[in-house]
C-alpha cells in the first residue's frame, strides 16, 4: 500500500498537516483494537475523562524516557514499513517514534486544550481506531501556558476551534512545526459532534466517507487513538542507575 504525503496535506491549515484516510485495513484494525482490549490492567491509567495505556513507559519527572522498545503490534505495520516509507520521523532526533500513548474516549469524553510541549520533537502522528472524532486546534494566545505532555490551557475551552479536523477509523494524522508549535489541540466533551461540511471541517476533502457526515453531525463512538512521538531526551537503564548512586 503507497502513500502520496504531500497529495495529503491539509491546504487550509498553517503548515504542517496531513491526512490520509485508509492509512490501515480493517484487519489491522480489529488486531490492533484486540491488543489493545487484552492488555493487562495494570497498563491502563484511569483518568477523570478517559483512560489511556502508556507504551514503552511514562516519562520521568524531568521529561526523559527510560530507553526501552516498543511492543511490536505497535509496531508493524504502522512504523514498519509504512512510517518509514513516508519517512515521517526521518529528521526526529532517533529517526523512528519511541513513545506511544493510546487514549480510549468513550461518547461524552475528551480533553482539554492543550500543547504536547517540549520533550518531545515537534511531530505527532495519530492513528484513529474504532470510530471517528473531531480535533479542535485553537491558535495559541500569551495567557495559554505550561509545558509536559498535557499542558491545559486555562480558559481556552470557552474560545471557538479555529480549525477542526475530522479524523475517520483507521486514519492517520501528522501535525508538525506551527500546528504543534503555535496551537492547542483538545477535543470536546460532548455525545455528538456537530457543524460538519466542507466549510468547517478544513480535510474534508481528504476525507474516506463524506457521506457518513453529510447530515452534518456524527453521533459518537468509542474511538481509540494511537499518538505516536519522539521523546527527545532517552536515558539507558545503565545511566538511570548510576545517576541515582547505584553500584
Amino acid at each position: 500500500m503507497g502513500f502520496d504525503l504531500e497529495a495529503a496535506r491539509i491546504n487550509s491549515l498553517p503548515e504542517d498537516a496531513f491526512y490520509i484516510s485508509d492509512f490501515i485495513t480493517e484487519d489491522e484494525e480489529e488486531l490492533l483494537l484486540q491488543k489493545i482490549q487484552t492488555a493487562p490492567l495494570p497498563r491502563w491509567t484511569q483518568l477523570s475523562h478517559r483512560r489511556l495505556q502508556t507504551w514503552p513507559s511514562a516519562l520521568t519527572k524531568s521529561n526523559t524516557l527510560l530507553a526501552s522498545p516498543l511492543p511490536p503490534w505497535l509496531v508493524s505495520p504502522v512504523i514498519d514499513p509504512r512510517f518509514d516509507s513516508l519517512g515521517i520521523f526521518a529528521d526526529s532526533p532517533h529517526g523512528a517514534p519511541n513513545h506511544v500513548l493510546v487514549n480510549e474516549y468513550r461518547p461524552g469524553q475528551g480533553i482539554m486544550p492543550h500543547e504536547d510541549g517540549a520533550a518531545y520533537y515537534p511531530l505527532v502522528a495519530t492513528v484513529s481506531l474504532g470510530a471517528p472524532i473531531v480535533l479542535d486546534l485553537y491558535a495559541k494566545r500569551d495567557t495559554d501556558q505550561g509545558e509536559g505532555s498535557e499542558s491545559v490551557s486555562v480558559g481556552a475551552g470557552m474560545r471557538r476551534p479555529e480549525f477542526r479536523i475530522l479524523q475517520e477509523r483507521r486514519s492517520l494524522l501528522i501535525t508538525r512545526e506551527k500546528i504543534y508549535t503555535d496551537f492547542l489541540h483538545g477535543i470536546a466533551e460532548t455525545q455528538k459532534d456537530e457543524g460538519l461540511s466542507a466549510e468547517s471541517v478544513c480535510n474534508w476533502d481528504l476525507l474516506r466517507e463524506k457521506d457518513q457526515f453529510a447530515s452534518g453531525s456524527y453521533e459518537r463512538e468509542t474511538r481509540v487513538s494511537l499518538t505516536y512521538r519522539d521523546v527527545i531526551k532517552v536515558s539507558r537503564l545503565g545511566n538511570t542507575m548510576k545517576f541515582l548512586g547505584a553500584r
